[in-house]
């Protein structure tokens, strides 16, 4: 089964991309083909293999990003269809059509699940300065969601007013703009200057849960590879 649909991937248009405001980003339909996406959904992994991580204060007062999290090991024990695509996101293609979409010559990717439930949110931040970018992959349909139950990513632009070291409200940005999250949409974005952006509080039913799957996109450098290997966040180098 083929996962990526590889010439919607590539059409994308890197001109347009780089040039987007506030800052690089876009909200694509239908990167995954219909069969891999449906197959994915499926088989999501089981909840028990993911950690919580709940009412832990971000720097400079931001508030916490309460979720449960699954970080993605060459050991970890994930469905048949997830190691197929997993082995697509590793594959040279990808990562050309990535590097061509960034305007950047290498890189490197870890993968994470997040699966968040309700009344939690992601608080107004700008990632850390390893990490290029991200792209992050919806799998909540209509048959499990609706869209007043929230779980968009908010796209948000501050004008440069405020420090990344810095603890804004969502109401405190000059403009926001929501992805769709529902159905085969992802998101990809690109860190530059201040790329901010979250979660709003989400209100859903005490057995749905917001569920993506992250694909980060690190710089390829020996520097942030050491480092985030001595902190503990180390990501596999592929």
């Amino acid at each position: 089964m083929r996962y990526l649909d590889f010439a919607k991937l590539e059409a994308l248009d890197p001109a347009a991309y780089q040039t987007r405001h506030p800052y690089p980003w876009l909200n694509p339909e239908g990167l995954l083909t219909p069969e891999g996406y449906e197959a994915l959904h499926l088989g999501l992994p089981d909840l028990s293999l993911f950690k919580g991580h709940f009412g832990v204060n971000r720097k400079a007062g931001q508030g916490p990003h309460d979720r449960y999290t699954l970080e993605y090991r060459d050991d970890t024990p994930v469905p048949r269809p997830w190691g197929e695509f997993l082995e697509e996101l590793r594959g040279e293609r990808y990562k050309r059509a990535l590097c061509r979409l960034v305007g950047i010559r290498n890189l490197d990717l870890n993968f994470h699940w997040h699966y968040t439930p309700n009344g939690c949110s992601v608080s107004p931040h700008c990632d850390s300065k390893r990490k290029l970018g991200s792209h992050i992959f919806y799998f909540n349909t209509e048959k499990d969601w609706k869209p007043e139950w929230g779980g968009e990513t908010v796209i948000l632009d501050d004008r440069g007013r405020f420090r990344m070291r810095s603890a804004p409200s969502f109401e405190d940005f000059d403009a926001a703009e929501s992805s769709t999250a529902l159905g085969n949409h992802s998101l990809i974005f690109t860190r530059h200057g201040n790329s901010w952006h979250g979660v709003r509080e989400i209100h859903c039913p005490e057995d749905a849960m917001r569920r993506v799957f992250i694909v980060v996109l690190n710089r390829a450098d020996p520097f942030y590879r050491l480092r985030s290997k001595l902190s503990g966040k180390g990501f596999e180098r592929y």
